[in-house]
């Protein structure tokens, strides 16, 4: 049975998804299409901290899912910008786990992946199945990749009004 490493940028799929389709991103429909018929070796998404309440129940949730949470500080500059950047830290994750899965999957848009992607493919032997947002997902990434699975219908969830 092959083997899965799963690696979700969270904040990366709830900005393209909720820009692309005003919609929320639903893990668990997710996690059941990219795990189905697979032994998971390890899952991860990574989240920025900002320590809000809502924060820690949706953390609580991917958890539940199955994910193991890794969190970096949210931190705002004085300027009004943000940053909370994961891509060193996914990057290192695959290359470790490359080398124990037969597929990594990768939940992102984010080009700067595309390097990594091509490098554990060519190195490792592995499929790299890319989920993201088709019209928001870099098309150098979707080309690096074994396989793009765009994240649409069943995968998105409405935002409550209330």
């Amino acid at each position: 049975m092959d083997r899965v490493a799963i690696f979700a940028d969270v904040q990366n799929i709830y900005y393209t998804v909720k820009q692309h389709y005003q919609c929320h991103f639903d893990y668990s429909v997710f996690w059941s299409q990219a795990t189905a018929n697979r032994n998971l070796v390890k899952a991860f998404a990574y989240a920025t901290d900002k320590g809000d309440q809502k924060q820690k129940a949706f953390q609580q949730i991917l958890e539940r899912v199955g994910f193991d949470i890794k969190l970096t500080p949210y931190l705002q500059r004085r300027d009004g910008s943000a940053k909370g950047d994961w891509d060193v830290g996914i990057a290192l994750d695959m290359l470790e786990y490359a080398k124990l899965a037969d597929t990594i999957v990768l939940v992102s848009g984010d080009g700067d992946f595309t390097a990594v992607v091509s490098k554990v493919i060519q190195e490792h032997n592995v499929s790299v199945e890319i989920y993201g947002v088709p019209d928001l997902t870099a098309s150098s990434l979707i080309q690096s990749a074994t396989r793009f699975v765009p994240i649409q219908g069943n995968m998105l969830l409405s935002i409550p009004t209330t």
